[in-house]
């Protein structure tokens, strides 16, 4: 065979190959509508350094008052509070950078799309169990062993067994650069089977699951107290065909009405016995197509924050709600306090995160959130009453917008970047990730669920992982928004962060070398603290971000399971 055949048999293939990787992709991961691009508003000055005198000037600040009608844990809903600030006062681990030993990690196979565990209050006995909703099913695990004491299976919990997901870890421990895109999409396909993402532990006990097609479903034990006893449904809601439509996130009034929203704009409200509920319809929703731009870009995208005043927080496409919650049912109008507000969306698709609350009591109050430029800008709302003196910002859509901050990643100097996590909330300080994949093939789609591809199953690999993690900072004297510090070097692929106020570490897995990593870095300076090296692709967090139990250990869902990590020294 003459070299010259050879070489064309070799570029035969790849195209090939390149065409069969573009067409899986398409089949699994299909294309949503491009996004009509919204107003191009001017562009915006970078925020300010933040001067020495403000670092860690936030210390002391109040957090938010505990919701009494969630269980009594840690972690009872996503983002860890109806704030959704994804912020604690217990302390995390400080330690030296080491590799972990096998014995201080726990780990426990649940099959795929274990994101979320949902910590319950104590039970007679003094033990607490974990709510893990997943792909194959839903399980309550002890929280201290992670001993499996009950599950109740899906009808795909015999497809993804250990040995079918054990085959795909060690294909990606062996390969997780792009050559191994087909297995990658096994593994992040998965996902597309999960029925509930969103999930809340209420002080009664039970888990709400919010499912695909609207429906609630509550589920407890069959004898009450008894963490031992199996899993039964307690009761279900079906959503009226009016508001039918894909659930996005979930969250609890202060007096115990579970609230979510519906991706074509109809926010819900069900009392915890799943009996009564109000719907209302957001404003613009009867005026603006409602329709998906694809899995996950709805007209609402995300989940809501709640405050105990009734503030219900929702991003819809262009806009910021807040509706209020009156203990009767839901206000649009503003003499009860309710608003809304355009924010920047240069790209058109809306924003990706989930908002979160900041300041309570006599701080400054503000709802915090990304908006949908090409370049994201940290955006910052007031959420009550907008002061009597303040002038509108330049570039800001309305003067409800107090805070304009372009997401940069310093020197990185990115020109694009979109989150699609909530922004990590901790007094005054707001810090957002780069979870833009680095070296993407020309061939392939830059945007949607092709990133979650790239910064999920090989995310780790150091040419694919994204780089860059940035601090602002709100300082009410000057009220501005500051840039307080900016890593380049710190890398969270594909998870939420975690802020302990107590410590003041900001913790996210990580990666190194292609393994993954727990990080650290000092919440006023940025500098890394230390790191623990974990371990290969089954430790790949995915979508998942690590949280800080009650005894200052940090515990995280896996590809195919949950973590805990107990380090022998931790918080010497």
């Amino acid at each position: 065979m003459t070299l010259k055949k050879t070489i064309l048999i070799i570029l035969g293939g790849l195209v090939l190959l390149i065409v069969g990787i573009a067409i899986t992709i398409m089949m699994l991961m299909p294309p949503g509508k491009t996004p009509m691009p919204g107003k191009q508003w001017p562009a915006l000055s970078l925020a300010p350094d933040l001067p020495e005198a403000l670092r860690g000037s936030d210390v002391g600040m109040r957090l938010a008052p505990k919701n009494p009608e969630l269980a009594n844990g840690v972690y009872p809903l996503p983002h860890g509070d109806s704030a959704q600030q994804d912020a604690t006062v217990i302390n995390g681990p400080i330690d030296i950078s080491r590799r972990l030993k096998p014995e201080e990690i726990v780990y426990k196979f649940l099959g795929p799309g274990p994101v979320g565990a949902y910590t319950s209050g104590i039970y007679p006995d003094g033990r607490r169990v974990l709510w893990v909703n997943g792909v194959s099913g839903l399980y309550k695990l002890d929280s201290e062993t992670y001993e499996i004491l009950a599950h109740l299976p899906s009808n795909k919990s015999d497809k993804y067994n250990q040995a079918w997901a054990e085959k795909i870890t060690a294909s990606l421990d062996k390969n997780n650069s792009i050559w191994n895109l087909p297995t990658a999409m096994k593994a992040v396909g998965t996902l597309m089977d999960l029925s509930g993402v969103y999930c809340v532990v209420g002080k009664n006990g039970w888990i709400y699951v919010a499912n695909k097609d609207g429906s609630l479903q509550a589920y407890g034990d069959k004898f009450d107290g008894d963490a031992d006893s199996e899993i039964v449904e307690k009761a279900i809601f079906r959503i009226p065909e009016i508001a039918s439509g894909p659930t996005v996130g979930m969250n609890m009034t202060y007096d115990g009405w579970i609230v979510y929203p519906t991706e074509n704009g109809y926010l819900v409200a069900i009392s915890s016995d799943l009996k009564k509920y109000h719907i209302i319809q957001l404003n613009f929703a009867d005026k603006e197509d409602t329709g998906s731009l694809g899995v996950g870009y709805g007209w609402v995208r995300n989940s809501i924050a709640v405050d105990d005043d009734g503030g219900i927080y929702v991003v819809s496409r262009k806009h910021v709600h807040k509706v209020v919650w009156t203990g009767n049912g839901f206000s649009k109008d503003e003499k009860d306090g309710a608003w809304v507000a355009e924010y920047r969306n240069g790209k058109g698709g809306g924003s990706g995160a989930t908002p979160a609350l900041m300041g309570f009591g006599d701080d400054d109050r503000f709802i915090a959130l990304t908006d949908g430029d090409n370049l994201m800008n940290v955006t910052l709302m007031w959420r009550d009453e907008i002061p009597e003196d303040w002038e509108q910002l330049p570039g800001a859509p309305s003067r409800r917008t107090a805070g304009l901050a372009p997401v940069t990643m310093g020197s990185l100097n990115l020109e694009k970047i979109q989150s699609e996590q909530t922004v990590i909330v901790a007094g005054y300080g707001v810090l957002v990730v780069n979870n833009q994949p680095r070296n993407v093939p020309n061939f392939m789609p830059k945007d949607g669920g092709v990133n979650g591809l790239f910064i999920g199953p090989l995310g780790s690999n150091p040419d694919i992982q994204p780089y860059g993690v940035q601090k602002f900072q709100w300082d009410p004297e000057t009220r501005k928004i500051y840039s307080a510090w900016v890593n380049v070097d710190a890398s969270s692929p594909n998870g939420v962060p975690w802020v302990s106020l107590g410590s003041r570490q900001v913790y996210f897995i990580g990666a190194r070398n292609n393994e993954w990593t727990l990080e650290a870095l000092n919440w006023d300076t940025g500098d890394e603290t230390f790191h623990y090296i974990i371990g290969g692709q089954k430790f790949n967090n995915q979508f998942s971000g690590p949280t800080i139990d009650e005894k200052g250990r940090i515990f995280y869902g896996t590809m195919w399971g949950r973590a805990l990590l107990k380090p022998e020294v931790a918080g010497k």
